[in-house]
């Protein structure tokens, strides 16, 4: 693709962005919770793992562990076997339990709003902060940056970075900040329901018109 200005890189992201937003109108978190700490806690659990599978799991694990302090109290050996059914389900136990310490020792039992206090909790990055901050508390801090996310990003040649943060940071300067969270859950809805990795459909796809990759491959 011949270089790209950024002003016409954000007119072509304002297009994406608009049919990105009447193509998945409902397009959400797909995790499931009912606090602020139990998304939290969910986006914990889903790294490397699937909404899904976080889902199946979190369904028994809120009725048992309510408040900051039940995760902080519960023995490792337990709270890992409560956890089994997931991969890294021991780094995962650790996190959780070091992160509602500190909830509960510095926090009141409480998740904080702000993004440099939420990513100094234990298990908690920027991208895990973000998720809690655009679902839980309506604030948009940052854009979130998962495997879908960052692929699309790049195939649609919004971003040459390969770095979460970079990516995060080309997708900051093109969006307006009030779409920041809901860019996220719409891309991620394209890149399962059109554009997945291995074989994205590229001849329906909905941004075919402003993807670079898409034109090129839909065109052969």
């Amino acid at each position: 693709m011949p270089r790209e200005s950024q002003a016409r890189r954000r007119a072509r992201a304002d297009l994406i962005r608009e049919r990105l937003r009447l193509t998945y109108p409902d397009a959400r978190c797909e995790l499931n919770y009912s606090s602020p700490l139990e998304l939290l806690v969910a986006t914990i659990l889903s790294a490397q793992c699937s909404d899904k599978q976080v889902n199946r799991l979190t369904a028994d694990l809120f009725q048992k562990y309510r408040s900051a302090q039940d995760y902080a109290a519960a023995p490792r050996a337990e709270l890992e076997d409560d956890l089994r059914r997931i991969g890294l389900f021991r780094n995962k136990a650790r996190s959780l339990r070091g992160c509602c310490r500190r909830l509960v020792e510095e926090h009141g039992g409480q998740v904080p709003d702000a993004l440099g206090t939420l990513t100094q909790l234990d298990g908690v990055g920027r991208k895990t902060a973000n998720v809690v901050l655009g679902n839980a508390f309506g604030r948009n801090e940052g854009v979130v940056v998962d495997t879908h996310v960052a692929r699309l990003t790049r195939r649609l040649a919004l971003s040459r970075a390969t770095q979460p943060e970079r990516i995060e940071r080309d997708l900051m300067a093109l969006l307006p900040q009030e779409e920041w969270t809901l860019w996220s859950h719409r891309l991620i809805a394209h890149g399962r329901q059109r554009c997945p990795a291995r074989k994205p459909d590229c001849a329906g796809c909905e941004l075919r018109t402003w993807c670079p990759t898409g034109q090129a491959q839909g065109d052969r």
